[in-house]
């Protein structure tokens, strides 16, 4: 799953989202054209505020971790919790490091099965982890709109073309129509099978010859993967996936709570439930992101969709500490893992060839 490429691959992506980063970052400062009041607002932080958005962080692990585990349970009793928490963390740093968060999945599978975990489960939990955050925007995003959140968002506009809660109706609808689809292959997996089959049928006309000798495997791969979501969904699987979409609000409270915490550090006033729906609308919208992290697209809408609260000469001083929050914390802890797990690698292959 992870073989001698994906660690360079990984490294030259961690280069990458640091270069765009910092140079991004460089660009927000000058736009704040504030250097003193950056320093002053960052010295003059509420730091209580700034502990509980460093705990807030740790969720991608540990509640990511234990959405794993809940869904990981019942199709392998045999689960750890700590190969769980590891693969939701790493999941969470390779999908930083990689475009349109492609890398977060295999390394996650890859996780679990370094801990114990079949493949063809840790594959499925892993994809269920996935649908259970679609299901849960699906399920809440609809629900936050019934129930009139977010109704101020109707005064802020862009471009004077569409309001901001137009934005996040958009959205959410990409989250619904994604959620429609998966639920579908769900209740259908023979569906799903014969979708893939034809797939990697038209892969092997169009390919080559070595992805034609690849052929067999990818579609053996489809076989257990399908025979295992059949057993997932007998008995109980059904209630493990109400768990883990339960589960995925603290899960995401990383990435939907942290902008009202860093504006609550800067002593920055904002309605809670309009500030999450502008992170929900961010977060959305970087999963298409085609930087590692979404790296400089990220700080830039950002800036932008959070200007109706963020004052221009405290917006360096916000992005920054979102993007610690949101980022460069799970990319400093998955990094020193990571590459730890590959030093241990590198000294076991060189005492077996001593």
């Amino acid at each position: 799953m992870v073989n001698r490429l994906a660690p360079r691959l990984l490294r030259h992506g961690l280069e990458v989202f640091a270069a765009i980063s910092i140079v991004v970052f460089g660009g927000v400062l000058f736009y704040g054209n504030n250097l003193e009041r950056f320093i002053q607002a960052m010295l003059t932080l509420r730091w209580h505020w700034v502990a509980l958005g460093v705990g807030i962080a740790s969720l991608d692990w540990i509640a990511g971790g234990l959405r794993l585990y809940v869904l990981a349970r019942y199709a392998h009793p045999a689960t750890t919790l700590k190969g769980c928490i590891l693969s939701a963390g790493l999941n969470a740093w390779a999908t930083l490091l990689t475009p349109s968060q492609a890398g977060g999945g295999p390394v996650g599978i890859y996780t679990l099965k370094r801990y114990g975990t079949p493949l063809p489960v840790a594959m499925v939990v892993t994809f269920m982890s996935f649908v259970a955050t679609v299901l849960f925007f699906s399920v809440a995003g609809p629900l936050t709109i019934f129930f009139g959140a977010g109704r101020s968002l109707q005064e802020h506009g862009v471009l004077g073309v569409v309001t901001l809660q137009d934005l996040y109706r958009l959205a959410l609808g990409g989250f619904i129509t994604v959620g429609s689809v998966m639920l579908l292959l769900i209740l259908f997996p023979g569906v799903a099978r014969r979708l893939a089959r034809r797939i990697v049928a038209w892969l092997e006309r169009r390919g080559s010859a070595r992805l034609a000798d690849r052929v067999t495997s990818l579609n053996s791969g489809i076989d257990r993967w399908h025979d295992a979501m059949v057993a997932f969904f007998r008995g109980r699987g059904w209630v493990s996936l109400g768990g883990a979409i339960v589960l995925t609000a603290p899960t995401l409270a990383n990435k939907l709570v942290v902008g009202y915490i860093v504006l609550r550090a800067l002593n920055i006033d904002a309605p809670f439930v309009d500030v999450v729906l502008l992170q929900t609308l961010i977060i959305f919208l970087l999963y298409f992101a085609p930087t590692p992290g979404g790296s400089g697209l990220a700080e830039v809408l950002s800036a932008a969709v959070m200007s109706i609260y963020v004052p221009r000469e405290l917006t360096p001083s916000y992005i920054l500490l979102w993007r610690i929050y949101i980022g460069y914390l799970t990319v400093s802890v998955g990094s020193f893992v990571f590459w730890r797990w590959l030093k241990l690698a590198e000294g076991r292959a060189e005492l077996l060839e001593s």
